[in-house]
């Protein structure tokens, strides 16, 4: 820096894309090896459902060590912001001597102008907390540009002029900006933005000064870097309308998600930073989306009306589904034509075969069950004890061809047989045996 100015960098960049990193503050002294300390930090974004350009507060303070004086450590700060500020300007004329500085090492300056500058009270509470205005924080807007990687992303540069509050541990300096493109969309299909609505992604980060226009300013002023003291420091990100908020995913896991003590309906994810890391960068990154009432109720909604019309078209689909497949099956076959048609048999039907094994006065009862089987009706004559009837009830489906192809067969009807055999038995031996049987022509019977 030009040996006039007095004071520190702060560089920051707060980017929210999912393929472009999160860049943020850093801390530069007027003078190399600086006493003091930076203590406590927060930097806060707030976020809402319109999701326009997010109001960003850098709050802080300096810790001066026990044997030194602010008096002795007195110097102006600097803020690289890497991006543009928005329109939220305080009134006052812009700050000649930085646009002359950037455009003496090569940038080109696009805007100038003052952004609000205050201090806030930590031991004032309810109407007696008001910011104390500190009379603006001179910024210039610039870009750089080379023949081998063009123009690059805007960066600004804040001077924020020293006060004795930042001095005064029972006071923070807020410097507030509005970002413009801090809350990046993501890619979605539409059925996923029509039911949840559209999701979005926002980042916070510190220590990560990669961008083209913010590197050259470290590099030069590395000794003069501001380490972060004992004070706590936290990124922070405010999302009003909490009950229409959706947090899918937060980076790094260990960080927390409470509803704010002083703002209503607003949830707060935050993460402190790690100091043991030195100039390691650490990000903040948030995974959110805002919903309707609409599409709220739709994910009650969808799947009761899936319950509803599954039990409603239930029924229906497995009684279309039953007679689809009895009208299939009657009308088609699957397998190579046989000479003798392969029906379908239910109940028992007893062959001429086993018929003529049963010899009367001879055959027993345990005879007739190992030849005809078990599954016979027994009726007993109360009036003549000996003596019982064995009914065999069976039916045979046997299916005729009409056209042939290959595998696949169609059917020309159904011969249907109705089998009843009584085997009259008188003290466990058969006395008479009766086959009869009743055939009949169907076009598609029942599947037995």
């Amino acid at each position: 820096m030009r040996p006039g100015w007095r004071g520190s960098l702060l560089a920051a960049l707060l980017v929210a894309g999912a393929a472009l990193p999160a860049q943020a503050q850093l801390f530069l002294a007027s003078r190399p090896h600086p006493e003091f300390a930076i203590g406590p930090l927060f930097v806060r974004a707030s976020v809402g459902p319109a999701l326009g350009p997010v109001t960003v507060d850098v709050l802080w303070s300096l810790e001066i060590p026990s044997t030194r004086s602010a008096g002795t450590l007195e110097q102006d700060l600097y803020l690289l912001w890497p991006g543009e500020v928005g329109d939220l300007t305080a009134p006052g004329p812009p700050d000649p001597a930085l646009a002359r500085d950037l455009e003496a090492r090569g940038f080109a300056t696009l805007t100038e102008g003052r952004l609000p500058l205050s201090a806030l009270s930590l031991y004032h509470v309810g109407q007696d907390r008001k910011p104390e205005p500190l009379g603006g924080a001179p910024f210039v807007t610039y870009v750089r540009s080379d023949r081998a990687f063009g123009l690059s992303a805007p960066a600004t540069l804040i001077r924020i002029p020293w006060t004795p509050r930042l001095a005064n541990r029972a006071w923070l300096v807020d410097l507030r900006l509005r970002v413009p493109a801090l809350v990046k969309p993501e890619r979605a299909l539409w059925i996923e933005k029509a039911f949840w609505g559209p999701r979005h992604v926002v980042s916070l980060g510190y220590y990560q000064v990669q961008g083209r226009a913010l590197f050259p300013f470290y590099f030069a002023q590395r000794d003069r870097v501001v380490p972060l003291g004992e004070a706590p420091a936290e990124l922070l990100i405010n999302f009003a309308d909490a009950d229409h908020l959706k947090v899918e995913q937060v980076v790094p896991e260990s960080s927390t998600r409470r509803l704010s003590e002083s703002l209503e309906s607003t949830e707060v994810v935050s993460t402190y930073l790690d100091k043991s890391r030195g100039v390691a960068p650490q990000q903040l990154t948030v995974h959110f989306g805002y919903f309707s009432r609409l599409q709220g109720l739709a994910v009650v909604l969808i799947p009761l009306v899936f319950f509803v019309l599954g039990n409603l078209a239930g029924p229906l689909l497995q009684r279309l589904a039953a007679r689809l497949h009895r009208t299939l099956t009657a009308r088609v076959q699957l397998g190579r034509p046989q000479a003798t048609p392969r029906g379908r048999q239910a109940g028992p039907v007893v062959s001429r075969d086993t018929l003529a094994r049963l010899v009367p006065g001879e055959t027993t009862y345990d005879e007739v069950i190992r030849l005809c089987g078990p599954d016979a009706e027994h009726h007993e004559q109360l009036g003549a004890p000996g003596r019982r009837t064995l009914v065999y009830r069976g039916r045979r489906l046997v299916p005729y061809r009409k056209r042939a192809f290959w595998l696949l067969s169609t059917l020309s009807h159904w011969d249907v047989e109705e089998h009843t055999t009584q085997i009259e038995l008188e003290d466990d031996r058969v006395r008479q045996v009766q086959a009869h049987v009743r055939r009949s022509r169907s076009a598609a019977p029942a599947t037995p």
